[in-house]
């Protein structure tokens, strides 16, 4: 069954980071050297590395995602007790590497085979984001890739939204974009689009000004919301 506002949806914006690619399996594909302490890893390395993309945005101290996920890591590291240079390489060049979730080809397919635009707009660098797309082999199904590298800051900045309408040409409330992170739905949803959250660990909605149009567990349910 379709949702009713996504009925005059034309193109389909995907953030990249935890909805197509498993931010988690850099540190999983670690296991033999973190052991035990993998899932906390995977867990500190992300929440410091989305908070360092808000503060240096809010400090006007923009440094690029690649930096900023090194030092992300360079925290997580400490907070956890390991000094391991050569790891850290590991982890950072998996980060290039990560797995994509298996139902992302599935609604990106998908929407090629319905004609409609899909699109990645991401706080990836344009490098990152190149080598994760061809790892996942999905350079095929997606077009155009954007990173926030273009504006200098980071998401939910509306300036960064505002590169997905520049680019397709396609009105704001014509877009549906899709992200597994609430805060990112949040801002996408303020801007103007029809957000929709995929909530792979179930999550409580996140109180901010503005909320999803709908939500799902897992990117392949989005096909039947668009009706194709």
């Amino acid at each position: 069954m379709t949702h009713a506002e996504l009925s005059a949806i034309d193109a389909c914006v995907f953030d990249a980071y935890g909805t197509l690619f498993d931010v988690g399996s850099a540190a999983k594909r670690c296991a033999d050297a973190l052991g035990a302490k993998a899932d906390a890893l995977a867990a500190q390395w992300r929440t410091s590395q989305l908070q360092y993309t808000w503060l240096r945005s809010l400090m006007g101290r923009h440094a690029d995602f690649w930096q900023v996920t090194g030092e992300a890591l360079d925290f997580a590291m400490d907070a956890l007790g390991i000094a391991d240079a050569a790891l850290k390489k590991r982890l950072m060049d998996l980060y290039l590497e990560l797995s994509a979730y298996p139902d992302a080809a599935v609604v990106l397919a998908a929407l090629r085979r319905a004609k409609r635009p899909a699109a990645i707009l991401s706080n990836g660098t344009p490098k990152m984001l190149a080598a994760a797309v061809k790892s996942a082999g999905l350079g095929a199904l997606l077009d155009p890739v954007l990173s926030v590298e273009e504006v200098g800051l980071y998401k939910p900045h509306p300036r960064v939204y505002q590169l997905a309408v520049d680019r397709l040409g396609i009105k704001p409330d014509h877009i549906c974009f899709v992200s597994s992170n609430g805060w990112d739905v949040a801002g996408a949803s303020a801007f103007g689009f029809k957000a929709v959250w995929v909530n792979r660990a179930g999550a409580k909605t996140e109180r901010l000004p503005a909320r999803p149009i709908t939500q799902i567990n897992r990117l392949d349910e989005l096909s039947a919301l668009l009706g194709i």
